[in-house]
Formats: C-alpha cells, structure tokens, sequence
C-alpha cells in the first residue's frame, strides 16, 4: 500500500488539493481494465482514482487513453445536470497517467437490490436521467480518445471503425467464438447502410449495466434515488440507442417499461420500429464480440471463460440472424 499512497500523494499535489490531508487509500473492486482506488482525506472528502495499465499490457484497440474519455463522460453528465463523478484532474499523458474524480453517494444496483414499487420507481429515474444525456451533442462520431483515429463526420463511418477494430482484435487474440470473423464481418457490412439514419452525434454511455449505476439510500428509511452513473470510459459519440444494449444487457430493452415509461418523460417515447431494432442488434453484436474477444488479453480464469462464451456465445449467434434478416430490406 505504500506505493498507493505516495501516488496519491502526488495526484493530490498534482490537482492542487493537499497531500498531507491524505487519511486512507482503499482498492475499489469491479473495473475491469484500469486500477481504480478511493482516496478519503481526512476531512471526509472522498475522491476516486483511476490509474491504467501500462502501455505494454495487452488490450483492445479502443481501449487506449479511456481516461480521456471517461473525462469527457463527466463534462457531459454535469452539463446534462445527471448525477455521476466530476473530473477533478485529468493527467493522461503524464509519466504517472491518471484521472482523479469525485466520489458519488451509494453503492452499486446489484448490491442494493432494489425490488418491487422501488425498483420501478429507479429504473423510471434511470430512464429520465439516460434520456438528459441523450440531450448532449458533440461535433462529429466515435471514441473521443483517438484510439480508432479522429472522430468520423458520419456514424457508417464511425461505428465501421469499431467493429473493424474489434474484428481485428478477434483476429489478432484467437478467442472463442461461435462463428468465424469474416462471417461476423460481413453481416455487419450488409447491415451498415442503416446507419445512415444517425445524423447527430449525441453522447452514449455504453456502459450502463448494473453494476455501473449506484443506488444512494441516503436514510435508511427514506426514498432510493440513483447516486451516479460511473465508468463512463467507454463514451461515444454515436446513435443514442446504444445505450439500450447495456441497459439491458443480454436482454431486450422493450421488457423495461418503467425505464421506458421514465425516458419518454424527458425525451418522447423511444422508437423502436424495424429500422431502430437492426441497428440495436448491431450495437449488441458489437458488444458481445467485445465480451468474447476480452477474455484473451484479460486473462480471466477458464471458468470465468466458460460463463462468457455460454452466456454470450448463443446470443451472438442469434443477434447476427436478427441483422441478417434485418438487413435484407436495407438499402
């Protein structure tokens, strides 16, 4: 822990806040790719810090200078005044990169567990909040970072990008995976004229599965509310139903209506006609081979393997119909 703590030291100095009120540095579980830590001072002020790999660790393509763009996450979440953590300093080219944020109040959905009356009443106020972020525009589409190369003036270009990169990464890492890559490759291809319906470059999470969304009980016997939306590294500019794919991740966002029944409040009901549901499939694929391809360069365990490719495997296979079929009346 010692190492932890001198670099929080430094971060602190580094964002001008004072080291020496450092109390305690705690690891945080749950990221998946950077080192993240909770900094408490002893005032009682809590901030987190995210720390990535170093540059030799393996990864995937997109997943260089995420720091960047979890930054960006936060600038849009304040501006859409949703609750999530607040960039304090940003230091991603720095000879100790990192990024130190606020803490938000509670703790994660799947440890709150919210049930019945109250959990609809959350995933109404999730929905409200996911619609406020959709209200944030950038200039032009794709990852902020520049890992995939600038941002593209159209979301075919943009999002043909991020599948070539991670079909490359397939190609590169070897997983499992339930079909061939060229197969994969070219439904996504015979399926890109329907992104042409995108026009405007708005702000997407992509990351919104449960253990993302903090549950604050502020009393213990007072109303839940959502404390935060956090890890926001994965943002895009792009088609805000990508969003969906995670929100309800391995599932199917038209069982939600609570969470539908909320976004519409803010932002009209979300159209989910033939052409929004094959371009949801594509963002599902998408993050399925993400799923499978990761397990390489992450090391997870065989077991751990074994769930993915059960869980994760079946429903490639079936969104990829979903696309074939869909895209036959594309043009």
């Amino acid at each position: 822990m010692g190492d932890s703590t001198e670099r929080a030291r430094r971060v602190l100095a580094d964002a001008g806040l004072p080291p020496g009120a450092l109390a305690e540095v705690r690891p945080l579980a749950g990221g998946t790719y950077n080192t993240v830590e909770e900094i408490l001072l002893s005032d009682g002020t809590r901030y987190v810090l995210k720390v990535p790999p170093p540059p030799t660790a393996p990864g995937l393509r997109h997943e260089r200078r995420l720091l960047v763009a979890e930054a960006d996450f936060c600038a849009g979440a304040e501006q859409a005044g949703v609750p999530a953590p607040r960039a304090v300093s940003l230091a991603p080219d720095h000879a100790e990169p990192h990024l130190l944020l606020t803490a938000c109040p509670g703790v994660p959905w799947p440890e709150a567990a919210p049930a019945g009356e109250e959990r609809g009443v959350l995933r109404g106020e999730l929905g409200r909040q996911v619609a406020r972020l959709h209200r944030v525009t950038g200039t032009a589409f794709g990852y902020p970072t520049g890992a995939l190369g600038p941002l593209a003036p159209d979301w075919r270009t943009a999002f043909t990008a991020m599948t070539d990169a991670v079909l490359a990464d397939a190609r590169d890492h070897r997983p499992w995976l339930p079909l061939p890559v060229d197969e994969v490759a070219a439904v996504f291809r015979a399926a890109a004229p329907a992104l042409d319906a995108v026009t405007v470059p708005v702000l997407v999470h992509f990351d919104l599965w449960p253990g993302n969304i903090l549950v604050d009980r502020a009393a213990p016997d007072g109303p839940a509310r959502i404390g935060g939306l956090i890890d926001g590294e994965r943002m895009f500019w792009g088609d805000p139903l990508a969003d969906f794919v995670s929100l309800a991740l391995l599932d199917d966002i038209r069982r939600d209506d609570a969470f539908l029944a909320g976004y519409a409040e803010e932002a009209g009901p979300a159209l989910l006609d033939e052409d929004a549901r094959l371009r949801l499939a594509l963002y599902r694929a998408y993050l399925d081979l993400i799923m499978l391809t990761e397990t390489v360069p992450r090391a997870v365990g065989a077991e751990d393997a074994r769930r993915v490719r059960e869980r994760v495997g079946p429903h490639l296979v079936a969104t990829l119909g979903e696309i074939g079929e869909g895209s036959k009346f594309t043009s």
